[in-house]
């Protein structure tokens, strides 16, 4: 199968990306915007299977994050939805896309979500995956779901916050007790997914200025943002996906079904928040199903 890789330049900067088959097959091209923020293409790198129908698939990784420019020094506030907005129009127009359908994944949904309300032309079909859609939602399910969690754990987490040493090996060990159960629930984390943990470990800059240290303390500039108010001006077809133990749970993700008016919702009762990997076939043949519908309109 064909695979191209290359750089877009943007703002001075590079992004990566790699297209996976023909972008001028007549097929519906994919576009895939990963979470974080600050995370990589890695963990999201399965959905490279729908590429095997003939539509091709495009991977990116978002500016500061994988193979794209790192900016390690650079103010908190140069990290903002309006930045990454503008990177994927620069990669669309790049790689010369017409009509497309954009893919985002957790953060990346909401990314998508943002470019979805602008209407461009062009953009086809949307998939929302376990994405919330304010961060007030998202908080309120984090905390639900951590008061879950053994006792010990909450203990841990509760102390290290407070101390602001949420770099501790005690803070990482029970973080991963809540990523288990609400993140990815194949352990061992498989390895494409535990190459972004170590990327995000390795350069934390992006997810700790617009997220915070961990999946569930939101302290970035993220922590007010929402997009429940705009969400009737989506008008293309939309697929929601989650997974039964999300951390996006379903009070987060109802906003979307509730508010965009062509929209359809397939909750993965094996999977947390990686339906992707959890139940991958199973995940691939809904969204393949999904686009085939949007081709034939």
């Amino acid at each position: 199968m064909q695979v191209d890789e290359g750089y877009a330049d943007f703002c001075g900067y590079r992004t990566w990306y790699r297209v996976t088959g023909d972008l001028h097959s007549g097929r519906l091209p994919l576009v895939v915007a990963h979470g974080g923020p600050g995370c990589t293409h890695d963990y999201v790198d399965s959905f490279k299977d729908l590429a095997r129908s003939g539509r091709a698939v495009v991977h990116y990784d978002q500016l500061g994050n994988g193979r794209s420019t790192h900016l390690p020094d650079a103010d908190p506030a140069f990290w903002t939805v309006e930045l990454f907005l503008a990177e994927l129009t620069n990669l669309l127009q790049h790689l010369d896309i017409g009509e497309y359908a954009l893919l985002g994944q957790s953060w990346g949904g909401m990314l998508g979500a943002e470019h979805a309300v602008r209407q461009p032309p062009l953009l086809k079909a949307l998939v929302i995956a376990n994405s919330p859609a304010s961060m007030a939602l998202w908080k309120a399910a984090a905390l639900a779901l951590r008061r879950e969690l053994p006792s010990e754990v909450q203990a841990a987490l509760d102390y290290h916050e407070a101390a602001h040493s949420t770099d501790s090996d005690d803070y990482r060990a029970a973080t991963e007790v809540f990523y288990a159960r609400h993140v990815c629930r194949v352990q061992p984390m498989p390895p494409e997914v535990a190459r972004t943990f170590a990327a995000i470990d390795a350069d934390p800059t992006v997810y700790h200025a617009m997220n915070g240290p961990t999946e569930f303390h939101v302290i970035g500039s993220l922590r007010d943002w929402s997009v429940i108010e705009r969400l009737p001006r989506i008008r293309v077809p939309t697929l929601l996906i989650s997974g039964r133990f999300d951390e996006a749970t379903p009070a987060t993700v109802q906003p979307y079904a509730d508010h965009i008016s062509d929209v359809r919702w397939r909750i993965f009762e094996a999977s947390s928040h990686m339906p992707h990997v959890e139940e991958r076939e199973a995940c691939m043949a809904e969204v393949a199903g999904f686009l085939e519908a949007c081709e034939v309109r």
